[in-house]
């Protein structure tokens, strides 16, 4: 059973997250930020995990905090999900095109956070949406997932697809990473733990 639910609430932010990284790929998301909304069912139909997602906050101010806190859910989930994390390859990557836009997501489920991000976008506005928060948004997830997360946007010029093919990298290689494989006996670390 690799399910969590995770649960936040501040002065800024309301958000509430249920992970099953066994799941077929069902996402149910309202963040109350349409694009991020977008974003994160691509994120369950291509990381084929079940994915609730309620959120609301301030953003008549900015997006900043609820996209912040949302990564932040979302990594404790997954990290909760994975429990000792026994079993999995751990390991994933995928190179994912979306139209003329490419891009490479490496991740170690060590963890041990750590986010390296080579994804130079345009700061025009993908709608009312500021593509500076997807970064904000992948380091919030590495940190609270103890993963250490590579996200390399090789090339392309059209925002949206880029943050697509982003997304859709991290899925792929998400799956990857959490699929449990029967020959790996524990976790898969000659120091018997993928805890810091």
């Amino acid at each position: 059973m690799r399910k969590a639910t995770i649960a936040r609430k501040t002065t800024e932010t309301e958000v509430s997250v249920e992970v099953d990284l066994d799941g077929k790929g069902e996402g149910r998301i309202d963040t109350s930020v349409p694009f991020l909304d977008h974003m994160l069912n691509l994120l369950a139909r291509h990381g084929l995990i079940d994915l609730t997602v309620r959120s609301k906050g301030d953003t008549a101010i900015d997006d900043h905090h609820l996209v912040e806190d949302v990564g932040i859910c979302l990594g404790q989930a997954v990290r909760k999900a994975l429990g000792e994390r026994r079993g999995i390859s751990r390991y994933g990557s995928a190179v994912v095109p979306m139209d003329e836009s490419l891009c490479n997501v490496a991740m170690d489920l060590s963890g041990r956070p750590y986010l390296v991000w080579q994804a130079e976008m345009s700061p025009q506005r993908i709608g009312k949406f500021d593509p500076a928060l997807l970064k904000e948004f992948f380091k919030s997830f590495s940190d609270h997932s103890g993963i250490t997360l590579h996200i390399n946007l090789i090339y392309g010029t059209n925002s949206h697809h880029m943050a697509e093919a982003i997304f859709k990298a991290f899925a792929r290689a998400f799956r990857g990473a959490v699929a449990v494989d029967e020959r790996i006996e524990g976790v898969l670390s000659t120091k018997g733990s993928l805890e810091v």
